[in-house]
């Protein structure tokens, strides 16, 4: 039998029979789906996305060790979101989600044009602006379900937006991606809305995704689903732009930890988190809230550090490599009958 072509039916068939040195055997597959997360109507990606493909089952990357030692084995976790504010600005990455019937603005690109989508984008004037040094826009718009970033950005005194680079995602599909070896309004060439932590998942129990994170150290190379690299700090053993990686198995989620907390910690472990911008080791990304407890936040920085978590190899999830598109997850109990 072609391998290839056993690999998609041992994926994608529920139930199936094969001849096996002169016997039947079954395989009798259940496939784990879950829904994927909502926002404002829109999915954020088909459930078959790797966004929201579950990675605790998924074998260590054989570089996991190297990894980790040079992001900081002993660095702290950290919410890079919160309540309140933090240097004049609120804490985290925020967005907005605009009606189908927002009007449509010029975007003019000033650093990475060649590498962004062109504009109009549906951007309001009032849209929330990250603060800090990235100035990320962030806006889902309904009925279409199309998600538009923008790295940079800055309003123009007739309501259009100057921008670094900006990217357009169809919220609907897995792909195709934009091209590789392109930037997005994030270094890995990945779009971040999808992968924030939000207040509002959190508050049903349950986080149904990976998220987003950023490293002090990478290198010059990219991995699926990322589609640009962006060097920092790099050293032969430094991650690339795309790495996955979960907390470990063996990290006890105890009493002591809120909530919220809890949440985050059983998504990490779950569904992991996704290398996709420089900046401070195992900083995990979020939406500002003001419902968010900053003292249940800060359990990630006094208890989980760089060792607790392991790089895992996801390519065996991966349909192609222009698409999010992930294989079904199946469980596949053996009934050998003699032949």
């Amino acid at each position: 039998m072609n391998l290839m072509k056993f690999r998609a039916q041992l994926h994608c068939a529920s139930v199936a029979t094969i001849a096996l040195f002169g016997a039947t055997v079954a395989l009798a597959g259940v496939t784990a789906t879950t829904a994927a997360p909502m926002l404002g109507g829109c999915p954020m990606f088909p459930s078959d996305n790797v966004w929201n493909a579950r990675a605790d089952t998924l074998p260590v990357d054989p570089n996991s060790n190297a990894y980790v030692a040079a992001m900081g084995a002993n660095a702290k976790a950290h919410a890079d979101f919160g309540s309140g504010t933090w240097d004049g600005g609120p804490i985290g990455i925020p967005f907005v989600v605009v009606p189908a019937t927002q009007t449509l603005v010029a975007i003019t690109y000033v650093e990475y044009g060649d590498e962004s989508d062109p504009g109009p984008f549906p951007i309001p004037p009032t849209a929330p602006v990250e603060w800090g040094s990235d100035n990320h826009v962030l806006v889902l718009r309904q009925g279409e379900c199309k998600l538009y970033e923008l790295y940079h950005a800055v309003k123009q005194s007739d309501n259009s937006w100057e921008a670094g680079s900006g990217a357009v995602y169809t919220l609907t599909v897995n792909g195709p991606f934009r091209p590789a070896g392109w930037t997005s309004a994030d270094a890995a060439g990945l779009p971040m809305l999808p992968g924030l932590a939000r207040y509002d998942e959190v508050a049903t129990g349950e986080i149904n995704h990976a998220l987003r994170f950023t490293s002090n150290s990478s290198r010059a190379a990219y991995i699926w689903p990322a589609l640009h690299q962006a060097p920092y700090h790099a050293t032969p053993t430094s991650p690339p732009m795309g790495q996955r990686f979960r907390l470990k198995a063996s990290f006890a989620i105890d009493a002591h930890f809120s909530a919220q907390t809890a949440v985050i910690l059983r998504a990490l472990k779950r569904y992991g988190m996704i290398l996709a911008d420089n900046g401070t080791s195992w900083f995990i990304s979020g939406a500002p809230d003001e419902r968010w407890n900053e003292d249940a936040l800060h359990q990630l920085d006094t208890s989980v550090k760089g060792s607790d978590f392991e790089a895992v190899d996801e390519s065996s999830l991966m349909v192609r490599n222009n698409t999010g598109q992930v294989w079904a997850r199946t469980y596949i109990p053996l009934v050998i009958r003699p032949g």
